[in-house]
This record gives structure tokens, sequence and C-alpha cells, in this order.
């Protein structure tokens, strides 16, 4: 659970940085599709870590 953390943080400043970039960049993020890539891999992730979560709190609970 921890690496898939550090994997999501890791991710989301990646996010950031190319959301800042864009914005400097006058792009909006929608249209930027790089932005948009990023985004959908720290969805992925996040969906992950509350799937996994979700999976801990059944097993704690049995």
């Amino acid at each position: 659970m921890s690496r898939l953390l550090d994997l999501l943080e890791e991710e989301r400043r990646k996010l950031n940085q190319l959301g800042e970039a864009s914005l400097k960049q006058a792009i909006p993020l929608w249209d930027n599709p790089a932005v948009q890539e990023q985004s959908r891999r720290v969805d992925e992730l996040v969906a992950r870590v509350n799937e996994t979560k979700a999976k801990l709190s059944r097993v704690v609970r049995q």
C-alpha cells in the first residue's frame, strides 16, 4: 500500500508540474493532451488506492 501511495504522490507532482507549465504558456488544461493523460494516470491510481483501502477494510471487519 505504501508503494502505491508513493507512486500516486509522484504522479500528482508530475501532473502539477505539467499543469503549471501549461498555464504559463496560456494553454487551457483541457486543451493540453499531456495534462489530460497525466490526469487519467492519477485518476487510475486514486481508484486503485480506494479499492485497496476497501479490501483492507473488509478484511479487518471479518
